[in-house]
């Protein structure tokens, strides 16, 4: 157990540092100045969400849990932990409409993530469902 936790914990440094690369690039398009101490906030929150999204699998692994009870429980920590995050680092202003329009692409993009695992495994699901009938 402490090993998986340790390898999604590396995984989502990893996407976190994937991220942090993809803002710094467009940082030196734009030829924007910014301090090591701002970059390095910045990253540090971009690996924590990593972290956090790596261990939070481990919901859907509850084989006692429906899968709407997983969903919104991972749905409500993940947006929950993202504001603690966005908020404390800045990512997101301390406004009503900010708040709103990042709530809005949070769902967005939760929606089309979950989609596409949905799909993925509903493949997976009729491909092993194909090969036990074919094994009968």
């Amino acid at each position: 157990m402490l090993i998986e936790i340790f390898k999604r914990s590396l995984i989502g440094i990893a996407v976190g540092g994937i991220f942090t690369f993809i803002a710094l690039t467009i940082l030196i398009i734009f030829d924007i100045d910014s301090s090591v101490k701002e970059i390095w906030t910045h990253m540090l929150a971009s690996f924590l969400m990593g972290i956090y999204f790596g261990l939070s699998s481990f919901i859907y692994e509850n084989e006692t849990w429906s899968p709407l009870k997983k969903t919104m429980i991972h749905f409500s920590l993940s947006i929950s932990f993202y504001y603690i995050v966005a908020l404390s680092v800045g990512w997101v202003p301390l406004n009503v409409v900010a708040i709103i329009l990042s709530s809005l692409a949070f769902i967005l993009l939760y929606s089309i993530f979950w989609t596409g695992y949905y799909i993925y495994f509903k493949k997976i699901e009729a491909s092993l469902n194909k090969d036990l009938e074919d094994r009968n």
